[in-house]
Parts: structure tokens; C-alpha cells; sequence
């Protein structure tokens, strides 16, 4: 089975900046507004000292991951109590899994802290929430613009094909988890935790912990998307000018950093 993904990616990356360059920051009211935000920043400095990457083992040559949780497709723009994991906000459905595949990310010629290499993986598989069925993805790369003359030469999409997996699953899984408590989320605060695996030894590889908060406390005046502006304010911090749309790949680059791709396919798999 075929899927693009590449227009959708670039649709969701567009709507996110949209987004944060037309919302206006609005300032609680003065009611017992500011004893409240004073509250949740002084909750959030505190939830913060817990917050960062720990990781404990590296792994060389990965060929494919196990992703035991799919992001969902919807955006939580601004419901409080779902727990969604807002700091974890990522691309979501099957354009979650192509993130983890080789040529979904393009290359980048002169890497910055801000845009750093991606390698990828050859293969993910991952449960299929709708079946419950294991599935095996794999991408590539495409010029449809030689058979379809409607298409700019020139123009490259990435596509994704997913087939039935059999055998065992991927040694090493990725998942995450919403952390937060009923009174963060009171206070427009939300928890993340990120963990890479070794699902043969049940060894914690790695685990990234992060929370954000909305300063606005929940404020959706001017369209305003509170869990999106919430990414300006978080711990760890997210690199570049608009942090919500960076918060896309951000689970990619994380795994890449425990569980090191392999550059060449294994002939032996």
C-alpha cells in the first residue's frame, strides 16, 4: 500500500506558522489573575528542575524502530485536560512514522543546532490503531514528474509503503507518555515523557522529560491556539524562531541520538 505524506507534512508546517505569527499573547485579568499565573510559573520553575534528557546507552547500526505508540492525527490546539502530550506535539498518524524514515527529511547542507543532519531508519514498524495489526514501513524517494506531466520536473516526493510485518518485532521500541496531573493542567501546565527502549532486555535506553506552559492561562482571544504558544515556554527549551512548528521531527531527533542509524542496508535482515 502506497501513502504521500510529503504535501500533508508541509500543510500541517504552514498552518502551524500561521498560527503562531497571527496569535496575540493576552495578559491574564487582573482578578486574581496574577496570583494564579504567579502559581503556575512558580509550579513550572519547579517541574523544570526535573526536566531534561537523560541518556544511559547508545546503540550503533539500527536499521529499524518500533514505534509502540502512533501520534494521533487531530492538533490539540487548546483543550486543557486531554492528555495528548502538547509538549510532545509532533506529526501525527502515518506522517509520525515517515519522520523516523530515511528521505523524509531532506538533506541539509551546512547543519546548525538549529537544523541538524537526520539519517533515519530503513524500516518502522508500528500497530496500526484501526486493525491492531502489525505493519512494516519503508520510504522512498520519487520523481513523478517522468510519468505524470502535471508534476514540475524536477519536483521529489516521499512515499511511504506499508505492508503486513512478520516475524519479530524491531529490538529497539520508542514511545511516550502524557505525565501531567490534574492540578498542572489546571494551571495550563502539561508533562512529556519520551523513552527509547530495549524491548529484548526491558532496559530504559533513554528518557526525555519536558513540560511547557501557557503564560496566558488558557487564553483564546484574537484566535489564539494555547497549547501552541505554550511551546515558546518550555523546558527543555525548543530551538528556532517559531517553536511550535519546531516541535515537528522532535521525536525523530531524539532517538537518533541513542539508537544511531546505520548508513548502509544489511544484506542479511
Amino acid at each position: 500500500m502506497k501513502r504521500t505524506i510529503h504535501d500533508k507534512w508541509k500543510a500541517v508546517t504552514t498552518l502551524m506558522v500561521s498560527i503562531v505569527l497571527t496569535a496575540c499573547a493576552v495578559r491574564p485579568s487582573a482578578s486574581g489573575g496574577s496570583d494564579r499565573l504567579a502559581k503556575a510559573q512558580a509550579m513550572f520553575a519547579q517541574r523544570c528542575q526535573s526536566a531534561g534528557e537523560k541518556i544511559y546507552r547508545t546503540v550503533d547500526d539500527v536499521e529499524g524502530v518500533y514505534l509502540l505508540k502512533i501520534r494521533p492525527e487531530k492538533v490539540n490546539y487548546g483543550n486543557q485536560f486531554d492528555l495528548d502530550d502538547p509538549y510532545g506535539h509532533d506529526l501525527g498518524g502515518e506522517a509520525y512514522v515517515g519522520s523516523f524514515l530515511k528521505g523524509f527529511f531532506k538533506k541539509v547542507a551546512n547543519p546548525t543546532p538549529f537544523t541538524p543532519p537526520r539519517v533515519g531508519y530503513f524500516y518502522v514498524e508500528a500497530i496500526d490503531p484501526g486493525d491492531g495489526q502489525r505493519y512494516r514501513y519503508t520510504g522512498r524517494l520519487v520523481e513523478p514528474w517522468q510519468t505524470n506531466k502535471s508534476y514540475l520536473k524536477g519536483y521529489i516526493k516521499f512515499v511511504i509503503d506499508k505492508a503486513p510485518a512478520s516475524g519479530a518485532a524491531p529490538r529497539y521500541g520508542v514511545t511516550y507518555d502524557d505525565i501531567s496531573t490534574h492540578e498542572e493542567r489546571e494551571h495550563w501546565i502539561a508533562g512529556s515523557s519520551l523513552k527509547v527502549l530495549d524491548l529484548r532486555t526491558n532496559e530504559l535506553l533513554a528518557e526525555r522529560v519536558g513540560y511547557l506552559m501557557d503564560p496566558s492561562q488558557g487564553s483564546q482571544a484574537g484566535g489564539r491556539s494555547p497549547w501552541l504558544m505554550a511551546a515558546n515556554y518550555s523546558c527543555p527549551q525548543f530551538l528556532g524562531q517559531h517553536a511550535s512548528t519546531d516541535q515537528i521531527g522532535q521525536a525523530e531527533k531524539f532517538v537518533e541520538k541513542i539508537l544511531k542509524a546505520r548508513l548502509s542496508e544489511s544484506q542479511n535482515r
